[in-house]
């Protein structure tokens, strides 16, 4: 059995601004996943800087109120809300309320520090397709 305490992770501020802390990652642990598991927060107000990944990624809502952007399409996202986002789609979430955004990252193959690209800021303007 392997249990992780989210309390005794390490908190960093990842690539793209977020506040993280990585659960669970095959490439760092004896672990028989394919994937690799983060908890991440973003503040009120905030946006990360948009992003692409070589890894398909999803986001699941734990926490609070946001815009998600994934590639030129943006969609409003709550808690209890998963989001799957392809390999090599820019992305980037910004918290529209009055608390921390929080949820979870879920990638697979797992997140790896190449696989990441900071493609621009998170202020950037990104046209809005339903």
């Amino acid at each position: 059995m392997f249990i992780k305490d989210l309390r005794k992770c390490a908190e960093i501020i990842a690539g793209d601004n977020s506040i993280l802390r990585e659960l669970l990652n095959p490439l760092k642990e004896d672990l028989t996943i394919r994937y690799s598991l983060a908890h991440t927060r973003v503040r009120p107000g905030q946006t990360t800087l948009a992003h692409r990944l070589k890894s398909a990624e999803v986001y699941y809502i734990l926490e609070g109120t946001g815009q998600m952007y994934v590639d030129d399409h943006r969609e409003a996202v709550m808690a209890g809300q998963a989001i799957y986002i392809p390999p090599q789609s820019i992305q980037r979430i910004r918290n529209d309320g009055q608390s921390d955004l929080v949820f979870l990252c879920i990638v697979d193959p797992p997140w790896r520090p190449e696989d990441e690209e900071v493609v621009g800021g998170g202020d950037l303007e990104m046209e809005t397709n339903p």
